[in-house]
């Protein structure tokens, strides 16, 4: 579904990625881990569009998006759930929600699509009048995920979505996460810092740092691999 072959991005004569070369099959559910800085955002920015690429290729479905606008890689089925959630704050949460089935296929099956994800986030029915920017930090990245399955897509893009949230709220976001990927078989790419969890989670891995893959395989053979327990897993 999605091949990238030699990426590179750079940010005022600074390489974030150098020679990416990865690939997510339909259906499969692959992270990408490593430290902070290493170029995780970037890579997803990339894919999505908000961050030019200055080498290599990223084609998604057999198309190259190179030429493609962001909101028209939207449109072929990628959606991109940001660092940070990025709601809009003073939007209610249902107009959050709506929002995100601006997808032209999408909008057609609006009305099912929100009572799935007001299944998944029960607590976002409850709060759908209020205004996004007074949700607690846990609920407001409940929201930028059910906004990002409103638009029915094909593939997942996830950018650290524990970031800030404490250990209960983690443990619920990563079980709808991967609830998610088992009753509706989406393809998800995760980039995420809590290492155990997210490879736990996955397919398959990649281990990004300072803006290169340095580490590829499996789930079980990255959890065993033992440069992955020293510098990530405190053996």
């Amino acid at each position: 579904m999605l091949a990238i072959g030699g990426l590179g991005v750079s940010y005022e004569g600074l390489h974030a990625l150098a020679d990416v070369s990865l690939d997510v099959a339909e259906g499969e559910f692959v992270t990408i881990v490593g430290p902070n800085g290493a170029g995780k955002t970037t890579l997803l920015k990339a894919i999505s569009g908000t961050a030019p690429a200055d080498a290599g290729r990223i084609a998604y479905k057999g198309q190259d998006l190179s030429s493609l606008r962001p909101s028209a890689r939207a449109a072929l089925g990628i959606a991109h759930v940001p660092e940070g959630r990025r709601v809009f704050p003073s939007l209610t949460v249902m107009e959050n929600l709506e929002l995100g089935s601006y997808r032209r296929s999408a909008r057609a099956g609006r009305a099912q699509a929100l009572e799935e994800v007001l299944g998944l986030f029960p607590v976002l029915r409850q709060r759908h009048r209020q205004l996004a920017g007074s949700l607690s930090g846990g609920e407001q990245q409940m929201l930028a995920l059910g906004r990002g399955l409103m638009a029915r897509p094909d593939l997942l893009l996830l950018d650290e979505p524990s970031q800030g949230l404490g250990p209960r709220i983690v443990e619920q976001i990563f079980e709808t996460v991967d609830r998610i990927r088992r009753e509706r078989r989406l393809t998800i790419l995760l980039v995420e810092q809590r290492v155990v969890e997210a490879l736990e989670l996955c397919d398959r891995g990649y281990v990004l740092e300072t803006g290169r893959v340095v580490l590829a395989g499996g789930r079980e053979a990255l959890l065993a691999d033992t440069r992955v327990q020293r510098a990530y897993l405190g053996a």
